[in-house]
């Protein structure tokens, strides 16, 4: 499976972004998908994540209200929808295919990656 993810960019705090990931092969459709981000100088952290059936959406505390996870299975597709934007969202951000149909948020349960795409958020 190979996922490439799409959207980034620069925005002004309060403005929103939607990022896109593209799966290679529809078998992606039977494996939970999530959304990490990685900020300069800090650690990948777990940012969403979405069931392979789409149902049970789950949320780091700090994007909770602000950020949706959606998937669309005739494009084998996973979106993030990110309004509110902070600068402290600023960060590249990566999808990945998790090893089964549950997505969780340690990167652990992750198998593959997208090349991840830059979020740029200015105050």
């Amino acid at each position: 499976v190979q996922l490439q993810a799409s959207g980034g960019g620069l925005v002004q705090a309060g403005g929103s972004l939607r990022l896109s990931c593209a799966a290679s092969r529809r078998t992606s459709s039977n494996n939970g998908m999530g959304w990490f981000r990685q900020a300069p100088g800090k650690e990948r952290e777990f940012v969403a994540g979405i069931s392979w059936k789409g149902g049970n959406p789950i949320y780091t505390d700090s994007v909770k209200g602000r950020f949706t996870i959606s998937r669309d299975y005739g494009q084998s597709t996973v979106y993030l929808q990110m309004d509110s934007l902070k600068p402290e969202d600023t960060a590249v951000y990566y999808c990945a295919s998790s090893r089964g149909p549950i997505a969780g948020s340690s990167s652990r349960s992750y198998q593959y990656w997208g090349q991840g795409t830059l979020v740029t958020v200015s105050s």
